[in-house]
């Protein structure tokens, strides 16, 4: 008896390096006490820098984590069943948070937030219903590679790459969008839109405001819709600070627009709140129709009501919500700082960025040829020799090879000393391969160059 094609086809992509480098981790993990040549985790983007800052809310809070309101249990309440509309206190307090991330120069209407379980639910969700099977949306590469998975897996939707280089720090520009709209009408794909996350995963930039306006206007110009993926918000560390697409719709005057109900939000507290476990996801939009459809197939991933009653008393407290915010991006900049500063002291640059929970690496020095396949290879060795998992360029899409998601959020410092320290050994080693191949080749020169020194003065002596 056979299985449904979706059950045998191969467009998961559990077959990526990215999910492959995850099943060797898992392998053979490292433990500083335990295993401590197991391999690093640097390809999870998980933020572990602020678990101390929740642990002590929920200490001083004890009612909210023992499922009491008031002093008194509502344990029953909350086990039994809850629709799919969400807790009221919970919206109103997502959206209240979504705002403060944002400089509270938006606001958000909590009867416009569908949630859903974390953020692959919510684009997923979105993506059924803007587009058929045989449509396609618009991203820029180099993109999260879990988006094969969540956009086109169980949809039938197709994603076409908006082609971004190195040359301009992988901007988006009017010609790329162009190029992918056309690329697209050629392979007669109907476009629905384009879905771009901000800031960027992999890369960890924030898009400007030219390049949101620029979005705007070429969805303006096509009929089409825009997701902004913001799951990642609330991690901007540096400046620029952080522009939402709903600002930029807000200063330009698009409420009473078409284009003002084509734009959508995907948002998350896996990031900004390091809390990926309690599968938090939600979707922000202004058309109807999607809030009443994305909510009846939020059936499919609801949020438990245990998990929307404890977050909304946390986010809802105007003390620690703002201040949570705050210190952690102080971290998250302090962590990022020592990431890049630890790979520039071994001769390896980043991508200059301000968000996110990982640097974009440049080790196209390091590859044995200008491939795709020399990436891999290298790859390999910094998996299995160095033992580090990190995520490969071509992993993300990247039209360059050499690059590379290295993760640092989701680890001690300790841990990240520890690899960069086997990195700096990896390289050494290879230069002192390198350098010892030289001087056989040398010596082969120099012996051979002996050689047919005496052999001239042989023929000599035979002419005479």
């Amino acid at each position: 008896m056979t299985l449904s094609k979706k059950a045998t086809c191969n467009s998961h992509g559990q077959d990526s390096s990215y999910f492959l480098g995850w099943e060797e981790y898992e392998k053979n993990p490292y433990d500083q006490l335990h295993n401590p040549n197991g391999i690093i985790q640097m390809g999870l983007a998980e933020n572990q820098l602020s678990f101390d800052l929740l642990e002590s809310w929920l200490a001083e809070n004890p009612d909210a984590a023992s499922f009491k309101r008031d002093g008194q249990s509502i344990f029953r309440e909350l086990a039994l069943f809850q629709d799919y509309h969400g807790l009221p206190a919970f919206k109103n307090a997502m959206v209240k948070f979504m705002s403060e991330i944002r400089g509270n120069k938006v606001k958000f209407n909590p009867n416009k937030l569908v949630l859903t379980a974390g953020a692959t639910s919510a684009n997923e969700t979105l993506i059924f219903c803007l587009a058929e099977p045989g449509e396609a949306v618009l991203l820029p590469t180099p993109y999260y590679p879990g988006f094969d998975r969540d956009l086109k897996w169980r949809t039938g939707v197709e994603i076409v790459p908006i082609h971004c280089t190195s040359s301009n720090g992988y901007r988006i520009t009017g010609p790329a969008l162009e190029e992918a709209y056309q690329t697209a009408q050629k392979r007669n794909l109907k476009v629905k839109g384009v879905l771009v996350t901000n800031p960027s995963n992999p890369l960890g930039i924030t898009l400007t405001r030219n390049e949101l306006n620029l979005l705007v206007d070429f969805i303006d110009a096509k009929g089409i819709h825009l997701i902004s993926d913001e799951i990642y918000s609330g991690t901007v560390f540096d400046s620029p600070s952080f522009v939402s697409i709903m600002e930029v719709l807000v200063n330009r005057n698009y409420m009473n627009t078409d284009v003002w109900d084509r734009v959508h939000i995907v948002y998350s507290l896996s990031k900004d709140l390091g809390l990926p476990g309690f599968r938090v996801g939600a979707i922000y939009s202004n058309d109807d129709m999607v809030v009443a459809a994305a909510t009846k197939m939020s059936s499919f991933g609801l949020v438990s009501s245990q998990t929307q009653y404890l977050l909304s008393a946390m986010l809802s407290d105007d003390k620690f919500a703002p201040n949570y915010v705050v210190e952690n991006q102080k971290r998250l900049k302090s962590r990022h700082a020592m990431l890049v500063r630890g790979l520039k002291s071994i001769g390896i640059s980043c991508l200059k960025s301000n968000a996110g929970l990982f640097c974009w690496v440049d080790m196209r020095h390091l590859l044995a040829a200008n491939t795709f396949e020399a990436e891999i290879d290298l790859w390999k060795k910094i998996v299995y020799e160095v033992g580090l998992n990190i995520s490969p360029g071509s992993s993300c899409h990247c039209d360059e090879p050499g690059w590379f998601r290295v993760c640092f959020a989701n680890m001690s410092e300790d841990t990240l000393n520890q690899a960069v320290q086997r990195m700096k050994a990896f390289l050494e080693a290879g230069r002192s391969v390198e350098a010892g191949q030289n001087q056989s080749k040398s010596s082969r020169r120099k012996s051979f160059t002996k050689w047919v020194f005496r052999l001239s003065f042989q023929d000599r002596d035979r002419e005479r």
